[in-house]
């Protein structure tokens, strides 16, 4: 029954057949030839149809298309990758430049700093001193309000 229905899937390209598809067909039966060496099946040598022809070359377009997008697709992938890098080393250099400024800020404010510590060792020891006056000053105080007292102690009497 199977060599019956490739006798009829043969009749029916043969009539179909056009003289642009012959060399295609032709290249489909080298192929179909070249499987059957592998393939045991006896209808492996028949023919293929020209619809096996037309749905081969839709899916290789197609396969072609979707080939294309994906390349596209990750074309534009590293294209916004190049850019993302651009973006970055232009913000890193940004912040690299500004820690550098800082960093010179920073050290004229320590010379600075150490220019001004022995005013700054002046201003705590007058503080200390000043402090000790008005201690004594304190002292002084309580000691002639003492002698007030035994002074008017003296003149009652």
């Amino acid at each position: 029954m199977a060599e019956a229905e490739a006798q009829d899937l043969a009749t029916t390209v043969e009539d179909n057949e056009t003289p642009a598809s012959e060399t295609a067909e032709e290249g489909a039966a080298a192929a179909a030839a070249a499987a059957s060496s592998f393939d045991t099946a006896p209808a492996a040598s028949a023919p293929v149809p020209p619809q096996v022809h037309d749905l081969c070359r839709d899916m290789f377009e197609k396969t072609t298309e979707y080939l294309q997008g994906e390349l596209l697709s990750t074309s534009e992938e590293y294209v916004l990758l190049e850019k993302l890098n651009k973006m970055t080393t232009a913000k890193y250099s940004d912040m690299s430049s500004l820690s550098k400024d800082l960093t010179v800020m920073m050290d004229e404010l320590n010379d600075k700093y150490r220019n001004l510590q022995p005013y700054l060792d002046q201003i705590d020891q007058l503080d200390s001193t000043v402090g000790k006056l008005e201690q004594s000053a304190y002292q002084l105080d309580s000691y002639s309000k003492k002698l007030e007292a035994k002074l008017r102690q003296l003149d009652k009497r």
